[in-house]
């Protein structure tokens, strides 16, 4: 889901509607909180665009990126 490209891993997520994806931007959230490790993402209705980059390591893709971007792909496939 997840693809790397210029030090920055991205992916686009579909919802059936803008509240499914706003609760699921929530449940991001929390988590990526309790991690200390935060997305830059947009939202327009029903897409979210995520990408994730570590900024206090020189904006390059960590293991806290890959680590982030699994749970972010977990919490999708309750949505499908």
């Amino acid at each position: 889901m997840f693809k790397e490209a210029n030090n920055r891993l991205k992916a686009s997520f579909k919802f059936e509607d803008f509240v499914s994806a706003f609760s699921f931007m929530t449940e991001v959230a929390f988590w990526a909180e309790k991690q200390g490790h935060h997305p830059n993402w947009s939202n327009v209705y029903n897409n979210v665009e995520i990408e994730l980059t570590t900024h206090d390591e020189g904006n390059i893709v960590t293991k806290k990126d890959h680590t982030l971007a699994k749970k972010i792909t977990q919490l999708y496939a309750k949505y499908q």
